[in-house]
């Protein structure tokens, strides 16, 4: 048989901020039409982070519809998932009703359970991270699924009709009716064996989760249905391929081997390289699956960045933003008015620091502000903040000399910023690659669907290089380092 060379495929990304759906060409891998709604994020008491399970749905079938209405010609062979990582769905299997709001991945409010655990059992922790990859912190699912099951069988619904997942899953069952997760999704949840890529009963009976309230774990590629048919998305099409975020950014350019490496902007960022096997990662670096494709899975060293697209918004609109341009874009037009910062460093964690600190108690902060800071100050100090983070976890996944991302490939959002990019480059000291079409999630994912269902591989993803110019880069990253130990409440010296 020959390659296929006629169709489209249904692409939908459900993040954090946006829920977005395209038809794209999987020959060319080009974009065919687009369309986008946002959903909310809650932020109900310090450390909470919550979603409305229902408009993460409304929302992905509302970008649907759009997409096929202005192409009712499309011929729709197969649909593709990419999502955000680690939030947690619990719905009532028999109505469909969730139960309670979706926990999201920057949820905290586990927190001081997660320490419970580690003191009640000190080998938790080094359990977790020898089997699963990954820390014992309330990012991942695990700690999340506990709390939703408790709220669910105390409001009186019988464990045996809740199922409890991540947001593929969730996806998933509203577009095909069963119930599967994919494995790289479910290698962020703190309950899969990274060797076996199967659920750990060990880790289930450690989190206090039953084995029969989760989806079955499925390869990326494994198949996960066909559509029963809602809205304007016709019923029969086979949702093909399904790939968290990251790892669908990952994916999509063509970051397959040791040595590549791709930087994610989104709400917050991920840093991640592949590498040969599941082997310990440094302190504060996760390993984890990639995917699970082509009959073989894919490892990767990644660092967690919990605060970058959402720094960057939350300090446009302290500084006056009205909304009607995205953050990154007005703080760079800001920031372009001053050479430097001028001292003003921000350090934005709001709700703790992720990799590779991992240090929930951590406290946002903004130092070195004098009577001569002004505004143009803070929006270059924000711009920095997001640079130095991703430098800090590109250090820490090649600390112990095992892997090296020779040049950063860059993608999301934050990317349109020309400024943050040679920020990021300059403080890197490498080159970095910025993505030129920003969706690189959703089209990760396309490509997967594409090549799973028998069409030529697309080109790879053109991109634009951003080289290094000289910076006294010692004395940036070391001004970073003081303010980082003050807002986690260290001595500064």
């Amino acid at each position: 048989m020959g390659e296929r060379t006629d169709g489209v495929v249904l692409a939908f990304d459900q993040g954090t901020t946006n829920a977005k759906a395209m038809l794209v060409d999987p020959t060319s891998g080009d974009v065919v039409v687009a369309a986008s709604r946002p959903v909310d994020v809650s932020f109900p008491s310090h450390g909470m982070v919550e979603q409305d399970a229902d408009q993460l749905w409304s929302a992905t079938l509302a970008a649907a519809e759009e997409c096929l209405a202005r192409r009712p010609e499309a011929d729709l062979v197969g649909v593709s998932i990419s999502n955000q990582r680690e939030s947690v769905v619990c719905w009532e299997r028999s109505t469909g009703r969730p139960l309670g709001p979706v926990l999201g991945w920057q949820d905290a409010r586990t927190a001081a359970w997660c320490a419970d655990l580690t003191e009640r059992r000190p080998d938790a922790a080094a359990a977790v991270r020898s089997r699963t990859g990954l820390s014992l912190d309330p990012m991942f699912s695990a700690p999340k699924i506990r709390h939703a099951l408790d709220a669910a069988t105390a409001a009186g619904v019988a464990l045996a009709d809740i199922t409890v997942g991540t947001v593929d899953a969730w996806l998933v069952w509203r577009l095909t009716g069963e119930l599967a997760i994919e494995a790289g999704n479910a290698s962020r949840t703190l309950l899969l064996d990274l060797q076996t890529l199967e659920w750990d009963p060990e880790l289930l009976d450690l989190f206090g989760v039953p084995i029969g309230v989760l989806p079955e774990v499925r390869a990326s590629d494994a198949g996960f249905g066909r559509t029963v048919g809602l809205g304007g998305v016709p019923p029969g099409v086979p949702v093909v391929a399904v790939l968290a975020d990251s790892h669908a950014a990952l994916y999509y350019h063509g970051c397959t081997v040791p040595g590549t490496g791709k930087v994610t902007y989104g709400t917050g960022s991920s840093v991640m390289t592949p590498v040969v096997g599941p082997a310990r990662a440094p302190d504060g670096i996760s390993t984890t699956l990639a995917w699970h494709a082509d009959g073989a899975p894919t490892y990767a060293r990644e660092g967690n960045i919990l605060a970058s697209g959402s720094a960057l918004d939350w300090t446009a609109a302290t500084l006056g933003s009205s909304g009607a341009v995205p953050g990154g874009e007005f703080l760079s037009d800001l920031a372009a008015q001053v050479s430097s910062a001028d001292g003003v460093c921000l350090v934005p964690a709001f709700t703790g620091l992720g990799a590779p600190y991992w240090d929930r108690s951590a406290s946002g902060i903004l130092t070195g502000l004098t009577a001569g800071t002004t505004r143009a100050h803070v929006a270059r100090a924000a711009l920095e903040a997001v640079a130095h983070q991703v430098v800090d976890v590109v250090e820490a996944v090649e600390s112990d000399g095992e892997a090296r991302i020779e040049a950063l490939q860059a993608d999301g959002g934050a990317t349109a910023s020309r400024l943050l990019m040679q920020l990021q480059a300059d403080l890197l000291g490498r080159p970095v690659n910025v993505a030129d079409e920003p969706e690189a999630s959703a089209l990760g994912a396309a490509r997967l669907a594409a090549r799973t269902l028998g069409f030529a591989a697309p080109a790879a993803a053109v991109t634009q290089r951003v080289s290094p110019e000289p910076l006294d880069r010692r004395a940036s990253r070391e001004h970073w380092a003081r303010s980082v130990r003050r807002s986690r409440g260290l001595a500064v010296t």
